[in-house]
């Protein structure tokens, strides 16, 4: 029987995980917006609703929609934002007013466009997807708010991706670097061709730091679309960031003033970047308004980003980061260089298999003095084993440890950090990192702070990968 005969509706938010995996992968793709469009078309084309601020980019994404978002906020607008992959919960994806919809919310969101999957399943030649249903959860979901702009991050890519739907007023386009070769190209021209889509006819695009090569081909599209594009470095900038408690202070000159002192609790000389990409994107969303000091100033006090150079425990310092690639690993590095002064640091890492995972571990490889390689829950997880083989040829025997569960490789790396025998690793820090799952998990083994349902990590309800997880949580808590 298809689903548009009887729709496969839910109760509880483990149900509408299970349904959204048993459609096609996130990493399954086929490149067409005619499964989305059908969809949003049947649920009355709510992303025509709200204005719309779109991101693409390499890294750095969900950091700059987080700041757009609270920027806007400050202004009394009414915002929704889509991101992904989520950290923790994936009720993360889709936020109404800076906070992830709660668990009944998120139920109500799939079962609204539940009734309708089945009905664009059996007229088209593919399936909808995971992404491509939560994209139409997210936009039915601001229309009924109602929002008054959405901040949305894509999925992958940009043309085809399927947030590309909304005819975005802006478009951001953070640093452009290799990832997801397999899917996108191996160039940062390549890529840079797919992620341009997101520029539309008569918008305005804000362009971060980009290659010569990269920027080139984002200047042609623009130029074919009639479109407008922002640069950094020439229409807004970073003045000046100096690291501080917790933070930096920030001087960034936007498109209409510059702005002094501003404190933003992030990490790296990566997010005063993102935090400058913001402001010029919330300017242009504005057109001619003029932001007050104060309000930028109180809006980037404000700014949060989990599991990015966080730090979820002290004596010793834990930090998780989701760096996945060598950029992200790189602007990683330089931000522990630049904001800390750790003796030591060892390394947890867990990446996906199908990354460039050597170029991951070179980029690291300065910043630590040890390296404990370990795996997620997933399937795309590389092996322990495997990971440690490619650890051994670039760190050397002596300074990688192979522990597959992540839970008991963040334990080894605890003990190598306190044990007075390993001599500059001692009063240092542990980072764990490698992709967004391992950054996820960690966070939720340990508590990560400002999660958006307070509770205990062992106390977790929703999985973020598989049932396994789910199994040694809730083993870990027995434990405990």
């Amino acid at each position: 029987m298809s689903e548009s005969a009887s729709p496969r509706l839910a109760a509880t938010i483990e149900e509408v995980w299970e349904a959204l995996q048993s459609r096609w992968p996130e990493t399954r793709l086929e490149p067409s917006l005619d499964r989305i469009r059908a969809l949003l078309e049947i649920l009355g084309d709510p992303q025509d609703a709200f204005r719309v601020i779109q991101l693409t980019g390499t890294n750095g994404k969900t950091s700059t929609s987080r700041m757009i978002d609270t920027l806007l906020r400050s202004l009394d607008l009414r915002v929704g934002r889509f991101t992904s992959p989520h950290v923790e919960r994936i009720n993360e994806r889709i936020s109404i007013d800076g906070s992830p919809l709660d668990d009944d919310e998120f139920v109500a969101a799939f079962n609204d466009v539940a009734h309708y999957l089945g009905m664009v399943d059996d007229d088209q030649p593919h399936p909808l997807s995971f992404f491509e249903t939560m994209v139409g959860m997210a936009y039915a979901k601001f229309a009924e708010a109602p929002v008054d702009v959405a901040v949305v991050e894509v999925g992958l890519g940009g043309s085809w991706d399927a947030t590309n739907v909304a005819n975005a007023d802006v478009a951001v386009v953070t640093p452009i670097a290799v990832d997801h070769a397999k899917y996108l190209g191996d160039t940062p021209v390549a890529i840079a061709r797919e992620k341009a889509g997101i520029i539309k006819p008569g918008s305005v695009a804000v362009i971060a730091e980009q290659s010569v090569e990269v920027a080139a081909v984002l200047d042609q599209h623009a130029a074919e679309v009639g479109a407008r594009l922002l640069w950094e470095g020439t229409d807004f900038a970073v003045v000046s960031r100096t690291p501080a408690v917790g933070g930096q202070i920030l001087t960034l000159r936007g498109l209409r003033g510059t702005y002094e002192d501003l404190f933003l609790p992030l990490y790296g000389a990566h997010q005063a970047q993102n935090a400058a990409a913001a402001l010029a994107a919330v300017e242009a969303f504005l057109g001619d308004t003029v932001l007050a000091d104060e309000l930028v100033r109180d809006a980037f006090a404000k700014v949060d980003s989990p599991a990015r150079l966080e730090i979820v425990r002290s004596s010793p310092t834990i930090l998780i980061d989701a760096a996945h690639n060598p950029a992200g690993a790189e602007a990683t590095v330089t931000a522990l260089e630049d904001s800390f002064s750790f003796s030591g640091v060892v390394g947890v890492i867990g990446v996906m298999g199908d990354k460039d995972v050597e170029g991951l571990l070179a980029a690291f490889e300065p910043a630590l003095e040890h390296l404990v390689v370990t795996q997620n829950s997933t399937e795309r997880a590389l092996p322990a084993v495997e990971l440690g083989k490619i650890a051994v040829d670039l760190y050397g025997e002596e300074r990688v440890s192979v522990v597959p569960r992540l839970a008991d490789a963040i334990d080894a790396a605890l003990a190598l950090s306190e044990s007075s025998e390993t001599g500059s690793i001692s009063e240092g820090a542990v980072l764990v990192t490698g992709s967004v799952v391992t950054a996820g998990e960690a966070r939720t083994l340990l508590g990560g702070r400002g999660s958006a349902s307070g509770s205990p990590a062992t106390a977790r309800v929703v999985p973020t990968a598989d049932p396994e997880l789910e199994a040694y949580l809730e083993a870990d808590a027995d434990d405990e």
